[in-house]
């Protein structure tokens, strides 16, 4: 008697440890900086090789500085600050699908000496490993084994893909534009849908642009503009479970003054980076049972756990707070501009049918003080908690994404600055399944050969004819063919006969 591997593979999400790190930037201003007005910080796409027992990744910050000059004029430097790191952990295998995400956590302006500011930016990274997973199963071909077998789902592991498009926007005013102080852009995914070999992922970019009139008067506006794009991946279908992101490629976002005789328009280009992976559903046929008619069979089973992904959610909500000004303070006469929007989630988890999101929304407000004629900064923070039903259940893996726009700051008393601002949370979920499996089987001692000819079975109502076999240690159609008026399951105790052939 041989039994033989059967093994199968199924999908596994495994989510590694999360880290913080820290990154020096230098940035280079090429004139003397006086004051640091505001910071905008953002990450662009991150690029990571899998290897036993390591996942390498880099990526970049991209720094946007307001600051003031000696002559008292607003300026703007861009600049790219390199960054790499690991993870290390014995499941990780090379081969296998990585999604790195690393989040700006804070930041602290070291120093500012002459045309240079150090900043000291804190990140957190986090990874998740898409994997197939080897189960061990078994077949046999013996004509002396009987099988039960049965249909059991599982879920697989299809693959990744990424693709790289570009956003292009338009911003009229009807002013004349002198320059173009900051701009800020994110991506926010809404949906994903599995095709016939392609994932369809929808989303919306935002991009908040700060400019200065001809007239020398602050102003800010967001454009906004949507993508739908078809990403190939072999294996997909209709019914596939897929999931994606969208990350803005921060250093390569552009924005050019175009002038007419009606006014001014911005151009806006954002390079948008698009990662997409799916699971699939089948169907498989395993031994659910089995049993020898000559010898003694030892089954050993096993459980195995396999990741079902959920489809995608988006909550929409809104961020209000307030921040009063310490004493030391200068108050605000003028609210000039605000840069540096963010927002940052520290928490999310499920409980009672709902999703709960709670985070930190960012923004530093510039602003002139009348008494000195000076202009000051001060970050405002506040934190939120937002929740939606949901309708999973707890103890998955919970993934949240979130952006702000229409981000307005009042003043009030000249002491009080009210935050205002819309939030979109993609949230993605999956969770484990876990099945059993009869993973090895191992021939005994032969049975003692039959010194009888018949034998009566006493059989209890409810027995199925796969019992009774297993138990007379016969094949089924033994049964069947001896007892031919009878209906299984048993409706009542009912004795069985067998007969079988004596041997002398």
């Amino acid at each position: 008697m041989a039994f033989e591997s059967n093994n199968f593979y199924v999908a596994k999400k495994v989510g590694l440890p999360k880290s913080e790190f820290s990154v020096e930037c230098n940035v280079g201003a090429g004139e003397s900086v006086v004051k640091v007005l505001s910071v905008s910080l953002g990450t662009g796409k991150i690029s990571s090789e899998t290897l036993n027992g390591v996942v390498n990744f880099s990526g970049s910050i991209d720094v946007k500085l307001v600051y003031l000059t000696e002559g008292g004029q607003i300026n703007t430097v861009c600049s790219t600050c390199p960054f790499s790191s690991k993870f290390e952990n014995e499941q990780i295998e090379n081969g296998q699908s990585a999604i790195v995400s690393v989040k700006i956590i804070d930041y602290n302006i070291e120093s500012i000496g002459g045309e240079s500011v150090k900043l000291l930016v804190n990140l957190e990274q986090s990874c998740f490993i898409l994997a197939s997973k080897e189960v061990k199963t078994i077949r046999c071909n013996d004509e002396d084994v009987c099988l039960k077998n049965e249909d059991m789902s599982i879920i697989k592991y299809i693959g990744s893909a990424s693709e790289d498009i570009e956003i292009t926007s338009d911003f009229t005013v009807r002013d004349k534009i002198n320059r173009i102080l900051l701009s800020e852009s994110s991506a926010v995914v809404k949906s994903v849908e599995g095709g016939s070999g392609f994932v369809v992922i929808s989303g919306e970019v935002a991009t908040r642009v700060v400019y200065l009139n001809d007239n020398d008067k602050f102003e800010s506006g967001y454009v906004y503009d949507t993508f739908k794009e078809e990403i190939e991946l072999d294996g997909v279908t209709r019914e596939s479970l897929v999931c994606g992101s969208a990350t803005v490629k921060q250093e390569g976002v552009k924005c050019d003054i175009v002038e007419d005789e009606k006014g001014s328009k911005i151009s806006i280009n954002v390079p948008v980076s698009l990662n997409v992976f799916a699971f699939g559903e089948d169907t498989i046929s395993v031994i659910k049972d089995l049993y020898s008619t000559k010898c003694e069979t030892k089954v050993t089973t096993e459980s195995f756990d396999m990741t079902y992904l959920c489809p995608m959610e988006m909550i929409e909500g809104k961020i209000e707070g307030s921040l009063i000004l310490e004493d030391d303070k200068p108050r605000v006469d003028k609210i000039i501009f605000s840069g540096g929007n963010s927002v940052t989630i520290t928490n999310s988890y499920i409980s009672d049918g709902e999703v709960f999101i709670e985070g930190i929304a960012k923004t530093t407000v510039v602003y002139l003080n009348d008494e000195d004629n000076a202009l000051y900064s001060v970050q405002i923070d506040v934190p939120f908690t937002l929740s939606d039903k949901f309708n999973y259940q707890e103890g998955g893996i919970l993934t949240a994404e979130a952006v702000v726009d229409d981000v307005d700051v009042s003043v009030r008393k000249g002491r009080e600055l009210f935050y205002d601002a819309k939030v979109k949370i993609n949230v993605s979920y999956c969770y484990d399944r876990v099945s059993g499996i009869i993973s090895d089987a191992t021939a005994g001692e032969d049975y003692p050969a039959k010194d009888y000819a018949m034998e009566v079975v006493f059989a209890r109502s409810g027995d199925e004819l796969w019992d009774i076999a297993k138990h007379s240690k016969v094949k089924e159609e033994q049964v069947l063919s001896q007892n031919s008026d009878v209906i299984f399951p048993l409706a009542e105790d009912t004795s069985l006969i067998l007969f079988y052939q004596r041997i002398s």
